[in-house]
């Protein structure tokens, strides 16, 4: 499979589905359920690049550690994404990223690769993509897959 067969949101079928897709610039591409696996046997954080505001008014999931990619508003781009991101990420452990709908993460997966670590995008984010209706929560995700999140 290259990375051309699926976009990202779409997860690949089958036995891929649970492993890691390959990627370009960072480690690769990974279903939620095995993201959340990683972080709880202690073998990867999550870091959720979405903005202070989605974690706050959307959900987060309990554990990860909050680096913003871009900051609302008007979505700047984080100046303290690096050391940030460096802190959170002790050495020898994974880098599993999260965002919306798992575009903004490959972005920061590709960055924190530069920085040294070892970085995995999770498809779908935490919303997946959006429906028919332009309705996200529907399709993929993080909370429609059941996995931990809490709500403010």
């Amino acid at each position: 499979m290259t990375t051309t067969d699926t976009a990202p949101g779409n997860a690949p079928d089958g036995e891929q589905a649970q492993g890691v897709r390959p990627a370009e610039g960072y480690a690769g591409d990974v279903l939620p359920e095995l993201a959340h696996a990683w972080t709880t046997n202690g073998e990867a954080v999550l870091v959720d690049v979405r903005s202070d505001a989605e974690r706050e008014w959307v959900g987060f999931v309990p554990g990860a550690v909050g680096v913003a990619w871009k900051q609302w508003p008007g979505m700047a781009p984080n100046p303290a994404f690096d050391e940030a991101l460096r802190a959170a990420v002790p050495q020898g452990k994974k880098a599993v990223l999260l965002c919306r709908s798992g575009v903004r993460s490959i972005s920061a997966a590709r960055r924190a690769t530069e920085l040294g670590l070892e970085a995995y995008n999770i498809l779908e984010g935490f919303e997946g993509d959006a429906d028919a209706d332009g309705h996200r929560g529907r399709k993929g995700g993080w909370r429609l897959r059941g996995l931990p999140w809490k709500q403010n």
